[in-house]
């Protein structure tokens, strides 16, 4: 099953964040998108022709993110917008990061 066809699941304290090498092999799996030094955030920047797509496309973002019960952080400035995702209940990577970011990818 591709990652943009799962569901986020609830991660609780104690659940161990992703292994740098997990976290590789999923990151294969989404468009763009790039680890942190310490594999513990995914982020990829999106490039937009004004401030207002940009925004459209942080609504749609939200909208996908409320749905499935998992929030990445976003910068957003003219023609910009920066996704970062972690999973901050277990201080790292979960598959939650890459299912949201397979989701992302399909926006319009």
């Amino acid at each position: 099953m591709e990652l943009s066809e799962k569901r986020c699941v609830a991660c609780e304290g104690g659940t161990l964040p992703l292994t740098g090498d997990e976290a590789e092999i999923l990151l294969k799996q989404v468009n763009g998108w790039k680890s942190s030094s310490d594999a513990k955030r995914i982020e990829r920047t999106f490039k937009f022709k004004d401030f207002a797509e940009a925004v459209a496309f942080v609504n749609a973002v939200a909208a996908i993110a409320d749905a499935e019960g998992h929030h990445p952080d976003l910068r957003v400035s003219w023609g910009k917008v920066v996704v970062e995702l972690t999973t901050h209940a277990i201080g790292g990577l979960s598959e939650n990061d890459f299912i949201l970011a397979a989701k992302i990818d399909r926006i319009p």
